[in-house]
């Protein structure tokens, strides 16, 4: 017989995967960076709070605050390091302005994991008391996380278009939701079940916009084709002499990448 931990560790091995593909998700993104050397309107928010996300993670999955969680660690450890690749592409191209923003927020995340990992090390002496600490900040930061396709929602609403939601990164978005609410109903964790249920019901939402909106989303053509336009040419004397009756025609076709 199939022992619940054997299912659960199965079920996190899946989730590790799809989390990986979910973390390089923006690399289209950042070669388009490197290429440009600019980093252009993007901007560094959303690596900076996924970079705080993994951080906090790692710490609870960690055995001395939640064990049996080594499956928590890897993919979110394997997201730390992804994370602070993007991270360092962004500042190489950015202007100044953007640098030292940067440089103030991890420097604000770097003192905040410090002085959560030092308090919860020093001042909670037992493991239900560090994975609570710990766990009530990671359902804070992975809620927020999971409910910026929000605003994308509100977009595709307004627009009547799914043009901005692509269907693959929704698809992904809730299997990715949906081992890790399995993987943490089967030994019944909290912490995990909160933001990844919402996961699945934020991903089950986009689904459901793009088969409403799908249809009225206008189409994307290669290229616009003008219709000829004709106009005949002036009869010249020696046309006439000749009896000539052919039209001399310029046919302008203008075709629009």
């Amino acid at each position: 017989m199939v022992s619940p931990d054997m299912i659960r560790n199965v079920v996190g091995i899946v989730g590790n995967v799809i989390s990986f593909g979910l973390f390089l998700s923006p690399v289209p993104t950042f070669w388009q960076i490197i290429k440009k050397k600019d980093v252009e309107d993007f901007k560094a928010d959303p690596y900076l709070a996924t970079l705080l996300n993994c951080m906090l993670w790692v710490f609870y999955g960690l055995p001395i605050v939640h064990p049996n969680s080594i499956l928590v660690v890897t993919i979110n450890g394997i997201g730390l390091v992804i994370e602070a690749i993007y991270l360092i592409i962004f500042f190489l191209f950015s202007d100044k302005k953007n640098r030292k923003k940067m440089g103030v927020v991890l420097a604000t995340e770097a003192l905040f994991i410090a002085a959560v990992a030092l308090g919860v090390l020093l001042g909670a002496h037992t493991y239900q008391r560090r994975s609570l600490i710990v766990g009530i900040l990671c359902v804070i930061f992975g809620t927020i996380m999971y409910s910026s396709p929000l605003t994308i929602m509100t977009k595709v609403i307004k627009t009547k278009s799914v043009e901005y939601m692509p269907l693959l990164l929704s698809v992904v978005s809730f299997l990715n939701g949906l081992c890790w609410t399995s993987y943490a109903l089967i030994r019944f964790d909290i912490f995990i079940t909160i933001p990844n249920g919402l996961g699945v019901l934020f991903a089950a939402l986009q689904l459901i916009l793009y088969a409403i909106y799908y249809r009225t989303t206008p189409k994307k053509q290669d290229k616009n084709l003008e219709l000829p336009t004709v106009a005949p040419a002036p009869v010249t004397k020696n046309d006439a002499i000749n009896g000539s009756t052919a039209s001399h025609v310029t046919v302008n076709i203008t075709i629009q990448p």
